[in-house]
C-alpha cells in the first residue's frame, strides 16, 4: 500500500519521496476518504521534521558565521541613527562621509542584514551621471545600468557654486562591479569612469580596493547569518502551526 510505503520512507528521513508519494495517493484514490486523511496527517508529520531539520542546519552554522564578525568588522565604523535607521550600516573607516568631503570617490558599505552597495560621488561642476563603468589593462570590464536621476539612488545637490551627485548601485547592480573589483588581480590599476554624462573619470586607490573586498567579504558574512536566521524563524513557525493542525487531526481520530 502506498500509504505505508510512504511511511517507510518518512521513517528513513527521505522527506521528499515520502512527500511524492504522498501526492500520488490524492491522486490515485480520490474517493478514499479515510487514506486521503491519513495521508494529510503524515505529510504534516514529514513537513514538521523537515523543520526540524532545517533548524538543526541553521543552528549548525551560525555560531560559525557569527564566530568571523569580530575579526571582520575591525576597520569598519557602525552608523545608526535611532531616530529613522531600522537597519545600520558598516561603513570602512576611510569612506565616512566626513572625512570624504568635497571629494570624487568609490564608497561602498553594507547593511546589518549584508545588502551591500556603492556609490560614485562626484564634486566639482556638473556631471550629471547615471551609471559606473569599471575597466583595467588589459580591456576587462564590469558596468551598471544606468539609474535615471530620481532624488533618491541618484541625487545631486549644489553648495557654494559646485555640484555633489551620488548614484548608488545595490542589488545585481552592486553585484557586478563590486565581483568585478574582487576577482581581477590586486595589483591591477583599476579605473572608474562615470557614465551617462560629461566624461570623469578616476583610479581606484589600494585604500579603495581595500575598502570594497573588506565590505565585500563582511557582506557575504551578515548575509548568510540574516538568510539562516530567517530559515530558522520560519521553520519554528511553520512547527507551530503544524503542531496545531497535527492537534487536531488527533482529535478527529479519538
Amino acid at each position: 500500500m502506498r500509504l505505508n510505503e510512504a511511511n517507510v520512507l518518512y521513517e528513513n528521513k527521505e522527506y521528499n519521496a515520502a512527500k511524492n508519494v504522498i501526492d500520488s495517493i490524492h491522486v490515485l484514490f480520490p474517493y478514499e476518504v479515510a487514506v486521503r486523511k491519513q495521508a494529510l496527517t503524515l505529510l504534516r508529520q514529514v513537513e514538521r521534521s523537515e523543520c526540524e531539520r532545517n533548524i538543526a542546519y541553521c543552528d549548525s552554522l551560525l555560531p560559525l558565521y557569527i564566530s568571523e564578525l569580530p575579526d571582520l568588522i575591525k576597520g569598519f565604523v557602525f552608523e545608526k541613527n535611532d531616530d529613522y535607521d531600522v537597519i545600520g550600516n558598516y561603513i570602512w573607516n576611510t569612506m565616512t562621509v566626513e572625512r570624504n568631503v568635497e571629494r570624487s570617490y568609490i564608497r561602498c558599505g553594507v547593511n546589518e542584514e549584508g545588502e551591500m552597495y556603492m556609490a560614485s560621488v562626484y564634486f566639482g561642476a556638473p556631471l550629471n551621471h547615471t551609471g559606473l563603468h569599471l575597466s583595467i589593462s588589459t580591456g576587462s570590464y564590469a558596468e551598471t545600468p544606468a539609474i535615471p536621476y530620481d532624488g533618491g539612488l541618484n541625487y545631486r545637490f549644489k553648495d557654494s557654486g559646485n555640484t555633489t551627485e551620488v548614484v548608488t548601485y545595490k542589488g545585481d547592480h552592486c553585484k557586478t562591479i563590486a565581483n568585478f573589483v574582487m576577482f581581477v588581480n590586486e595589483k591591477d590599476r583599476i579605473k572608474a569612469t562615470y557614465s551617462g554624462g560629461r566624461s570623469f573619470s578616476l583610479n581606484l586607490s589600494d585604500v579603495d580596493k581595500k575598502a570594497i573586498r573588506a565590505t565585500y567579504e563582511l557582506a557575504n558574512v551578515l548575509n548568510n547569518i540574516h538568510s539562516l536566521e530567517n530559515e530558522k524563524a520560519r521553520s519554528e513557525k511553520k512547527i507551530m502551526i503544524l503542531d496545531l493542525k497535527l492537534s487536531d487531526d488527533a482529535k478527529v481520530d479519538n
